[in-house]
């Protein structure tokens, strides 16, 4: 289930990107009641990029952001109580990881879908069933 965390330059203090990327790995595990599963835990994977000043937009205007972005199958993030507690949980981290000085409402947060059968374990397209029974086993 891979993470992109995109962020301005500065957002964070460095080497707080490394932070940012355990606890994210950790609070999708723990709001998806999957914390410890030996199938899923290895299978969250995650890519920071960060933006030079200057290369983040709002309404057309330079600002610092952060973006947060799964890739999942359609199961998960699949309730209201996921979303709301993670989304809460995520956006409370990027503050605190800046030390209070990133706005929370620049702070984002989407999830994307994959087609279901095209979820790769081990050199494998799986589909949502197949994906259940293999985080069933971990």
């Amino acid at each position: 289930m891979p993470l992109t965390l995109t962020l301005s330059e500065g957002v964070l203090p460095d080497g707080a990107e490394t932070e940012a990327v355990k606890r994210l790995t950790d609070l999708m595990l723990k709001w998806h009641n999957l914390t410890g599963n030996a199938v899923m835990t290895p299978n969250v994977t995650a890519m920071v990029q960060t933006l030079p000043r200057g290369k983040a937009f709002s309404g057309g205007k330079v600002f610092d952001g952060v973006w947060i972005e799964w890739k999942v199958p359609s199961f998960a993030f699949a309730t209201r109580e996921i979303q709301e507690g993670f989304f809460r949980e995520a956006t409370d981290l990027i503050v605190n990881l800046s030390g209070g000085t990133q706005p929370r409402d620049n702070v984002y947060i989407n999830v994307v879908h994959t087609v279901d059968g095209a979820w790769n374990l081990d050199g494998r397209a799986m589909t949502n069933e197949d994906l259940i029974a293999a985080i069933a086993k971990g």
